[in-house]
């Protein structure tokens, strides 16, 4: 063992020696990097330090030194591929320094110490603490880099791009350790609050972003046994992870009364051996990177039997307050060499060469040691492949991913795979706008993608209706046909390839090659939108929403009060025994009072925002209000009661959208030729009779008279409807014939809406009718608003009623189904068929899901999310357009009334604060996966091919990712079980939805949906012995497949 201790390796200042910090050594093992508290980074050379006694040494001492932090300088790392150095300081900023193959910079006029011999440049400042940093630590495979400090905060940023990838808040106090598993599945952090905390990983792709990493990090455990009265004087807690990755080394720990380092045995967390000896607290321990065998082994190369056959230790050097460095090993009880008053102050930290064979100490007295063993002092230094056997019983080589089962796994991994990586360079092209989609007849691809389906700039067939093109390519000549194609393709890999290396010059005229992106694949990790409750422009929600241009909704005319239409309620709970006082507080449900909100208009596509127009001129007529109705006394017993409508002197309905402009009167849109115009006028005596007449083209095509007021009108290309205050509804064919005699209701209408043949009428009392006027019949029972209201837990009060939600609007979709939405944000569905109202969009998802107000559901994902055909099973558009972007328009709604009353931002702080307890770490994962579910039983139950399906993929990309194999499992046998299900099942009945017996689920061929799910399934190893059979049964082959031509591409959403 020799100790080196050059006089000139060292912070030097004008008046003392810097303390240092940090140290440590490069991969290569040829460079030395120190941090000390005169704010710079030195880069010496391993090599002069070792020579440091030999005269006739005349290679450099000092590579380089930098300078760009403002203070001291904590921690310094080399990223284990050796092209980066991060130092984080206590200006709270870390620093990302990267050597540039070009001659070094002249070193700055004033600046002491010899020139620099390389050159390290500052390539990024790091930002994210908000206090000192302390320390630092890359992942084994370089991906991630983790700074601590003293803010309490774990920060998680890119290897790659250095993106901050998430910030980690679960410590009470400052944070002044991190250690790094060599199998790359969790992290250590080390803190004043007496804790070590252990957090799982799976190691992002290079393009990862913050989005992604939302279900990533996630705390294993918490350690506290070893450090309950461990003292908070120490600057560093650095803890070190064994190479065979069984063991953590965590310094100031204590045994009783005695200082001590603990070793915490992984999968256990406990820690049942401490090494005790140091007489003050330890600041630092370090595991030695290589293993060692206990005797020397076999000169001609050790056997895997020999190697066996002799014992491997691990070997760990720790250091602290009492100026003390231990060497341990585990084979003995003992320290191996104990060197005393090694420095006269502290030591702050140790670094281990490459080959296990050197350790250098820094210590705060400002000097920098060198240990030097010799062969076999320590023991005899083990292979790597011994190494890499004792961490594979934990994956390390596998990436978090498993074993593929067998070459049909593979295939399977490797061409959803191979449709990611299209989909990227699809993506890519769009945006650099020089790729273009292949002709439709165009060769496919190897895997049997198409490229042509993958790109985005092609506008999407909507709901899956056929183009026209192909009819006229059919025409052209097969030879000439084929040549295009081939020349096409060849010119779409040609700029695929200049896509992936795009050659750029920089400012100082050197070329770079900017490498493409590909989208994360292999990783075990889906690409997760970030939870955002936020309000978003009309324009923007436009590309962001499920499908935009298509929503098989009913679109009112006629806007409903500020607030919705008041409601209000008898409550089923019986009132809590009242608290003396507590007649005088203010009631909790009280409406707040709400802040002005925008003007609509009719327009184009119904209700629209009015825009700021100038006064005009001379008399404008308004519709007068000539009194409240009349209502029924027996209305005040209701146990929902609804706002009714004043009598209005004149109401005009229009047939067709869009005619009634801002810069058109009356008389002019009347004249628009194919319009039809509904107008009742209400007299203002009581007993004179209502007229009502349709004009078109200022014609008169009939009139009519009512004995009551009428309340409300509307109206379709199939008939018109009026409803008046006495509760009686009258229809009239497009001619003016009456179809049915009047229908006469329990309560005044206060919602009149139609669809096609479809008519709604919701009534004061809450109750909701609904008639297919074609067929003169109903598809329910009328049923009341009241469930929906909150009746079941609102109190049933002696002296009057409780105020409830309001409603916002009412609709009808093309099936003659009735959804509502209220004041509250809550979106509503009547089930016909199971007589009951469901929920599918409420607030719940807003703070609590990862996929809320995401772009998952674009329109672009629609047609590129998976592999499959994107043809419903019949292939009618007309019908797959049903029930289309109802889920989206419902999730916007409750974004929009969240925002309205405030809420949004403190729900999600509770939520974020939730998240740190203990026994929540899967809380945002559950929910995110039971959204998911939700929008698919929706989807389901509406009948909305098109968002069924692209729920259903987001679902199965979400449980592989997270690797839930008896949800996967259920899920892939539900798909199968329409085409291969026993006939021998229990009772006659027959199933509907998951459980039917149908060869289709929601309009889709079973076959081609379990398809899609078993392609994204297929890169998640630990899934696929059941993928592969999914696979074999599906007939799935991953080859030339001329079958596949329908194929689409699997993206990243």
């Amino acid at each position: 063992m020799h100790i080196i201790k050059p006089s000139w390796l060292s912070h030097k200042g004008e008046q003392k020696d810097f303390e240092v910090y940090s140290c440590h050594v490069s991969p290569d093992g040829k460079r030395l990097a120190t941090a000390g508290g005169d704010g710079h980074v030195r880069i010496w050379s391993t090599e002069a330090i070792y020579n440091a006694d030999d005269a006739s040494f005349s290679g450099p001492r000092q590579l380089c030194h930098m300078s760009h932090h403002l203070g001291t300088i904590h921690s310094v790392r080399f990223s284990p591929n050796g092209r980066y150095l991060a130092s984080g300081a206590d200006d709270k900023i870390i620093c990302i320094y990267q050597l540039e193959s070009g001659p070094p910079a002249i070193a700055p006029f004033g600046t002491s110490g010899p020139p620099p011999v390389e050159n390290w440049k500052t390539s990024k400042r790091l930002i994210g603490h908000d206090n000192d940093v302390q320390d630092l630590a890359w992942s084994h495979d370089g991906s991630i880099l983790v700074s601590v400090g003293l803010d309490s905060k774990v920060v998680v940023w890119s290897g790659h791009t250095f993106e901050r990838l998430k910030i980690l808040s679960l410590h009470q106090s400052h944070v002044k350790g991190i250690t790094f598993d060599p199998a790359n599945k969790f992290f250590a952090t080390a803190s004043d609050d007496r804790t070590i905390k252990i957090f799982r990983f799976t190691s992002p792709a290079p393009n990862a972003t913050q989005h992604d990493m939302v279900n990533n990090f996630q705390l294993e455990t918490t350690i506290n046994a070893p450090f309950k009265s461990s003292p908070l004087t120490t600057y560093f807690r650095r803890c070190s992870w064994s190479p065979d990755g069984n063991h953590i080394a965590a310094a100031n720990a204590v045994n009783g009364p005695v200082s001590s380092v603990a070793i915490i045995e992984r999968s256990r967390w406990d820690s049942e051996i401490n090494l005790v000896g140091h007489e003050g607290p330890t600041e630092v321990c370090m595991f030695s990177p290589r293993l060692f065998h206990t005797k020397k082994p076999i000169e001609n190369g050790a056997t895997n039997g020999q190697s066996a056959s002799t014992t491997l230790v691990t070997v760990i050097a720790s250091a602290g307050q009492d100026k003390t460095l231990s060497i341990w090993n585990t084979n003995t009880s003992r320290p191996v060499v104990i060197l005393q008053d090694l420095a006269s102050k502290s030591i702050s930290d140790l670094a281990w060469t490459p080959d296990g064979q050197t350790l250098f100490a820094a210590s705060l007295d400002g000097s920098i040691v060198t240990v030097k063993f010799e062969t076999g002092e320590l023991g005899w230094v083990a292979n790597l492949e011994e190494t890499d056997k004792a961490l594979s019983k934990y994956g390390a080589s596998r990436k978090a991913m498993g074993i593929a089962e067998d070459v049909d796994g593979f295939q399977l991994e490797n061409h959803s795979k191979e449709g990611e990586r299209k989909g990227a360079e699809s993506r890519m092209g769009a945006l650099m706008g020089d790729f273009h989609p292949l002709p439709k007849d165009a060769t496919p691809a190897t895997n049997g993608v198409k490229t042509g389906t993958a790109t985005p700039t092609a506008p999407p067939s909507t709901n899956g209706q056929a183009e026209a093109e192909p009819e006229k390519e059919k025409e052209k000549d097969q030879a000439g046909a084929a040549q295009e194609a081939q020349e096409a393709a060849d010119k779409a890999a040609q700029r695929i390839n200049v896509l992936k290396s795009r050659v750029t010059i920089t400012k100082d005229g050197k070329k770079r090659v900017a490498p493409m992106l590909i989208s994360s694949s292999g990783t075990g990790q889906s690409s997760l939108p970030q939870t955002q409750l936020v309000g978003s422009s009309t324009a923007k929600a436009a590309q962001n929403d499920t499908p935009q241009t298509i929503l098989d909704l009913s679109k009112p005319y006629e806007g409903l009060p500020e607030g919705g239409l008041a409601a209000m309620l008898l409550g089923n709970k019986r009132k809590a025994v009242a608290v003396e006082g507590e007649d005088d507080e203010e009631h909790p449900n009280k409406r707040p009072a709400t802040w002005p909100r925008p003007i609509q208009r009719n327009g184009v596509d119904g209700l629209e925002n009015a825009t700021l127009e100038p006064p005009r001129h001379g008399l404008v007529p308004t519709p007068e209000y000539l009194r409240p109705a009349v209502l029924n006394p027996s209305i005040a017993i209701s146990q929902a009661r609804l706002a009714v409508p004043k009598v209005r002197a004149h109401i005009l309905r229009p047939l067709e959208r869009g005619v009634l402009l801002e810069d058109s009167t009356l008389e002019e849109a009347s004249k628009v030729p194919e319009n039809t115009i509904l107008e009742a006028r209400n007299p203002t005596s009581l007993r004179d009779p209502s007229h009502i007449t349709a004009t078109k083209r200022g014609a008169v095509i009939w009139q009519d008279y009512l004995p009551r007021a009428i309340i409300l009108v509307t109206g379709s290309k199939k008939f018109w409807a009026a409803a008046c205050e006495d509760g009686s509804l009258y229809t009239w064919t497009p001619a003016g014939r009456r179809l049915i005699n009047a229908m006469v209701l329990e309560s005044q209408p206060v919602i009149l809406e139609c669809r096609g043949w479809w008519l709604l009428c919701i009534t004061a009392a809450g109750m909701c009718y609904v008639w297919n006027i074609c067929t003169l019949s109903s598809p329910h029972p009328p049923v009341s608003l009241a469930p929906i209201l909150e009746i079941a837990i609102s109190s049933l009060q002696p002296h009057g009623a409780m105020p409830a939600p309001g409603v916002t609007s009412a609709h009808l979709n093309s099936n003659g189904h009735i959804i509502v939405t209220l004041t509250n944000g809550d979106g509503y569905y009547y089930s016909p068929s199971m007589h009951t109202w469901q929920r599918l969009s409420e607030s719940w998802w807003a703070v609590g899901s990862q996929y809320w107000n995401s772009n998952d559901s674009s329109v672009g994902s629609l047609q590129t999310t998976a592999v499959g055909s994107t043809t419903p099973k019949d292939g009618k558009g007309d019908e797959n357009m049903a029930s289309a972007g109802i889920i989206p328009f419902l999730e916007r709604h409750t974004t929009n009334e969240f925002l309205l009353k405030g809420r949004a931002y403190t729900l999600q702080r509770l939520i974020k604060t939730l998240l740190s307890k203990d026994g929540f770490e899967t809380f945002e994962s559950s929910v995110s996966i039971a959204h998911l579910e939700n929008r698919i039983a929706g989807a389901l139950q509406l009948g909305s091919k098109e968002e069924f399906r692209l729920y259903l993929l987001m679902y199965a990309k979400r449980i592989g990712a997270e690797g839930h194999r008896g949800k996967v499992e259920e899920l892939l046998n539900n798909l199968l079980g329409g085409v291969l299900q026993d006939k021998t099942g229990e009772g006659n009945d027959k199933g509907q939805g998951w459980s039917s017996k149908e060869s289709d689920i929601c309009g889709w061929d079973r076959k081609e949906l379990l398809k899609g799910v078993v392609m994204i399934l297929g890169k998640f190893r630990e899934l696929q012995r059941l993928t592969v059979q999914y696979a074999r049964v599906l007939d799935l082959t991953f080859e030339d497949d001329p079958a596949a031509d329908d194929a689409m591409v699997v993206e990243e959403t």
